[in-house]
């Protein structure tokens, strides 16, 4: 059976305190609307369907990015969640098959879950996602009988031994797209807030005979978040579970609650991963390679046995080949470090390649941008660049070529070449101490003036 997923964004968070939409509110730099669609991705589903209403231009923008072929719907007046879902009718018409509601503000559902929905569904029309609460609160409550979800009772209505139920509702569901959309069909708004709720649907499935059960699933995969101090515990929640898996599989932590993960970032076993490392998007790190104290890494790949840092900076498109090296305080940004070469202090290197074995001496800088457009430099294998070196790209240095300290590279130097450019030295006796003296005596004038 196909599935489809109708994922609620329109929300704007009057609670976060933000002009940005709460569902692109980022945890572990991934929007939680994102982490939602990662989720629901393991449905392999035929259609996405994203309700945006609040920000809709940017929450559109952030949908696309993750996946081009979801559609997004917009929802102008927030009256409901069984509204929400209703604005998705038209996008999936002619579809048949399960559709799936979720919230882009619950970004921790496994896709365990969503699959044991599925099969649930099977045997069932409609299947609501359910969880025992450690403390209920005001959540509403699953009235079960069996297997059988009987109704959902909302804690302002529910009786003393409705209220002592631990099993609460998380909001999410499954039912066939035809089902659901006539369920939806018969909701009213004969409430307090007068507006639409998808709740609704499990009175108006049962009051057809139709058979409707419970899922439950951890309670901290329901984690919403709706302010500020929220999204700093589902970070929190996130960051923990994930130093704990990369624990498991064999990752060296010296310090796991300072490292700080992205949502995508994968490292090999028998890496080790000094204190105060931040890895941004897009990172992978193979195995055995070492990530030193204090480094900043995203949208890079680093190969087996390579070293980084201590307080490096590897920006988007750097590839480190295997026992590459960069060390302290250099930046790197798309360039290639080939096997076994090394740019150990002090150095920017972008928009470049840099050949096996070759030494990048301190204080070298690619200068690739002239103001208006990027430039690239190519060293060959074996060079040894020689410190505080200027490379004004467009440039190429060859094979087993050498820079002497302090030239700034105009043009190309040939392979086994040695390229010297740099002023003559010109030493004046005496004229330091006369200069000292012109200097002192300016500043005291100066200071009599004043």
């Amino acid at each position: 059976m196909s599935s489809a997923l109708v994922i609620l964004a329109a929300g704007k968070g009057t609670r976060m305190n933000s002009d940005m939409p709460k569902v692109l509110h980022p945890i572990a730099q991934a929007p939680m609307l994102v982490h939602a669609m990662r989720a629901g991705r393991a449905l392999s589903p035929e259609r996405t369907v994203i309700v945006a209403g609040h920000g809709a231009e940017a929450v559109t923008k952030a949908a696309l990015a993750e996946d081009d072929g979801a559609q997004v719907v917009l929802q102008t007046e927030q009256l409901g969640t069984a509204h929400a879902v209703d604005q998705a009718r038209t996008a999936l018409d002619g579809f048949e098959g399960d559709v799936v509601v979720l919230y882009g503000d619950t970004p921790f559902i496994r896709p365990e879950t969503l699959e044991r929905m599925i099969a649930a569904r099977a045997e069932n029309d409609l299947v609501i996602l359910g969880f025992e609460a450690a403390d209920p609160a005001r959540y509403g409550r699953l009235v079960m009988n069996g297997d059988r979800l009987e109704r959902i009772v909302e804690f302002k209505d529910a009786n003393e031994a409705e209220r002592a139920i631990t099993f609460c509702n998380s909001g999410l569901l499954a039912c066939d797209a035809s089902t659901l959309f006539d369920l939806i069909a018969a909701v009213g708004n004969d409430n307090a807030s007068g507006e639409y709720y998808l709740t609704d649907v499990v009175e108006l499935a049962r009051a057809r005979d139709l058979n409707v059960t419970a899922v439950a699933c951890d309670e901290a995969e329901t984690l919403g978040v709706n302010s500020r101090a929220d999204l700093a515990q589902a970070d929190a929640v996130f960051q923990a579970a994930s130093r704990g898996a990369l624990l498991e599989q064999g990752v060296t932590l010296m310090a796991p609650e300072t490292v700080y993960l992205a949502a995508d970032t994968v490292i090999g076993r028998d890496t080790v991963i000094e204190p105060n490392v931040v890895f941004g998007p897009g990172v992978t790190v193979e195995s055995g390679a070492q990530i030193r104290a204090f480094s900043h890494l995203e949208g890079c790949h680093v190969s087996r046995g390579a070293v980084v840092g201590p307080y490096a900076r590897l920006r988007p498109g750097t590839e480190l080949a295997e026992d590459a090296k960069v060390g302290n305080f250099v930046e790197i940004k798309n360039a290639e470090i080939a096997e076994g070469a090394k740019v150990n202090h002090l150095s920017y290197v972008g928009d470049a390649s840099i050949g096996a074995k070759s030494n990048i001496g301190a204080g070298t800088i690619t200068c690739n941008y002239d103001g208006f457009m990027k430039h690239r430099t190519e060293i060959g294998e074996g060079v040894f660049i020689g410190s505080n070196t200027m490379l004004v790209a467009p440039v190429s240095v060859g094979d087993g070529a050498m820079t002497a300290t302090g030239t700034v590279v105009t043009r190309n130097v040939e392979p086994d070449a040695l390229a010297v450019a740099r002023a003559k030295q010109d030493n004046k006796p005496g004229y330091a101490k006369k200069l000292f003296s012109m200097l002192r005596k300016k500043k005291e004038n100066l200071s009599k003036g004043s």
